[in-house]
Formats: C-alpha cells, structure tokens, sequence
C-alpha cells in the first residue's frame, strides 16, 4: 500500500471516533443536573419566561432532534453560544486556547526534560539506589493527583518561601499583556522585547507548568528505561563495546537514540493527556486557559462550552495520534501493511 492509500485509511477510521465524541459530549452534557435555560434566563425568572427560554434554545424539542441540530450547527462550525460570557463559544475558545497551549507546551518540556535523563540513568545503573529512587519518583509523579501537588507547590514556593507569585492568571498585575503574535505570553514578549513581561510571564507559568510536567514525566521515564534497557542488550550496543568505542558515545549516541525512537508514540498520548488534565490545573492556579472555561461552564451547566471541550480534547487526541502513525508509516513502510 502507498502512503497516500495509508493516509485515506488512517483518516477514515477517525471519522467514527468523533462521531461517537460528539454523542458522549452532547448526552454528558444532557444528564448534568440543572436547567441551561433556568441559567440562562437567571434566578428570577418566571415560569413562563424560563419556559420560552427553553423554546428558543430547542430544550422541548425530542432528545434526537436536540442531537441533529447539535451536529448540523457543529459541522457548520458553530460551536453555540455561552450562557456565562454570552458570546459565540468559539470566540472563547479562541481567546483562551493560546494560555492552554502555552501551558501544555511548557509542561511538555518539563516532561521530557526530566523523564528523559532520568530513564537513561535508571537504565544505565539498572537495580542501584539511583534506578530505585528514579522508580519511586515516578510512582509519586503519578500517584499525586495534580490538584494536590498544585495547591502544595503553591504552599512551599508563594506562603512559605515567597518565591512564586500569587496563582492569579498570566501576568502580575499592572503588566499589559505583549502584542499578539503567537498568542503564546512567553514567545510574544520575548519577540517584542518586553523583559518584564517575559519574567513575569515565566513567572506565572513556572508552577502551573511543573505540577502537569510532574504528573506526565513517570510514563515518559518509564518508557526511556524499559526501551533503554532493551536496546544497551542489542548486538549492536555489545559491537560498540567490543569495539572499544568511548562509553558516552554508545550510551547517548547509539543506544539513545534509537531508544527514543519507541517514546514518540508515549509523547503522543502524553500531550492529549496534557490537553484533557490541564483543566484541574489551571481552575487551581486561576490560569485563563479552555480547562478552566469548561470547569466553569460545568458548575453552571453551560451546555456549549462542554461538548465543546470535549469535542477539542477529542479531537486533539486523534490529531496528534494521527501524526505519530504517518511518521511511523514513513520511518517504516511495513507498518502501511497492517
């Protein structure tokens, strides 16, 4: 088979994966207790007035009619509108993803930052005091819920040590945010030379980004250590020895690199991941990220901004998974026979 003849069926198959998210994402937000239209129309509303509410947004109407006209606006890229902010949903989610993807980056590199040394250290003093140490970091990266090791960073760095500041959003207050360009606080004010705003932008990020990094870096050091241990196995690694070739450039020149090549497909499941269990994260540190506009759209029961959530997780999932499996069809071409 082609490449182009993988490409068609690898993107035929997500075709029923998002049909299915847009029917968990719509009856999830059909089985929230709580009226949208009582939310909408406000607490003093009367009877008849929430019940015309409820005619104007089709709450009457059947349950599969409801679906229909969800999906017919959604392929129309009409996302609703927000009952808490009042404007088109995906006007919000436009505002808001950039400090998503700014903290999922950050805590991506963190990740890999720290994952990545600390499997090949693991793998190469296999079953010492370092390899169980670096075994229990990552069982308590994992067992911590993120919450938790929010509010405790926030504890030790901001009241006891005043290191970090308050966990109020982005930037301290009286900054004014760098001219758009990506979106991104760090990138735009490092572009436009804005030193205090890119301090303070690292800043605010710092803590946010290390309790996801935390939570996502024992799956990636895992994979490093286990695909570490398999390859200094090989023949090839014991011909460098025999070789007498010098021991860093076996280790992080042969065995590593083709060692990584396995933890691609780990970093893809991680950055969903990230995307999905950022929301947690940022309602602790007030980040103004999608995560928390769904947290807050869910106390209110606003039906849009959460099937749009979980519509965009989904379909970052299936982007990024996507992505690693026509790399992997390009890096091996027997892959495009399975």
């Amino acid at each position: 088979m082609g490449f182009g003849g993988f490409l068609l069926r690898r993107l035929a198959l997500t075709v029923p994966t998002l049909f299915g998210v847009t029917v968990v994402g719509f009856l999830l937000a059909y089985m929230l207790p709580g009226n949208p239209a009582l939310v909408k129309a406000g607490p003093f509303a009367t009877p008849d007035f929430v019940a015309e509410v409820e005619r104007q947004m089709g709450l009457d109407q059947p349950l599969p009619v409801q679906y229909l006209r969800y999906l017919g606006a959604l392929l129309q890229g009409d996302l609703g509108l927000s009952s808490s902010t009042g404007r088109p949903v995906l006007a919000d989610f436009a505002q808001r993803l950039p400090a998503t993807l700014e903290l999922t980056l950050a805590a991506l590199l963190i990740a890999i930052g720290i994952g990545v040394p600390l499997g090949v250290l693991s793998a190469i003093h296999r079953d010492t005091l370092l390899d169980h140490a670096g075994r229990v970091l990552s069982v308590a990266g994992v067992a911590m819920p993120s919450f938790w090791t929010g509010l405790l960073l926030i504890y030790v760095f901001f009241y006891l040590l005043d290191l970090a500041p308050a966990p109020l959003g982005r930037l301290a207050p009286g900054l004014q945010p760098p001219a758009a360009v990506t979106g991104l606080y760090v990138v735009d004010s490092a572009l436009a030379g804005d030193w205090p705003a890119l301090r303070s932008a690292l800043q605010h990020l710092a803590l946010p980004a290390a309790t996801l990094g935390i939570a996502v870096m024992a799956p990636v050091a895992r994979m490093v250590r286990a695909t570490m241990l398999e390859t200094l196995q090989s023949d090839f690694v014991k011909a460098a020895w025999g070789a007498g070739l010098p021991p860093r450039r076996v280790i992080y020149g042969d065995a590593l690199r083709n060692a990584l090549i396995p933890v691609v497909t780990i970093l893809g499941v991680v950055f969903g991941f990230l995307m999905a269990g950022n929301a947690v994260v940022e309602s602790v540190f007030a980040w103004p990220g999608i995560g928390n506009y769904a947290v807050t759209s869910l106390m209110t029961k606003d039906a849009g901004p959460i099937q749009s959530f979980v519509l965009f997780v989904a379909l970052m999932y299936v982007v990024v998974n996507l992505a690693v499996d026509l790399l992997y069809g390009l890096i091996d071409p027997r892959i495009r026979l399975g």
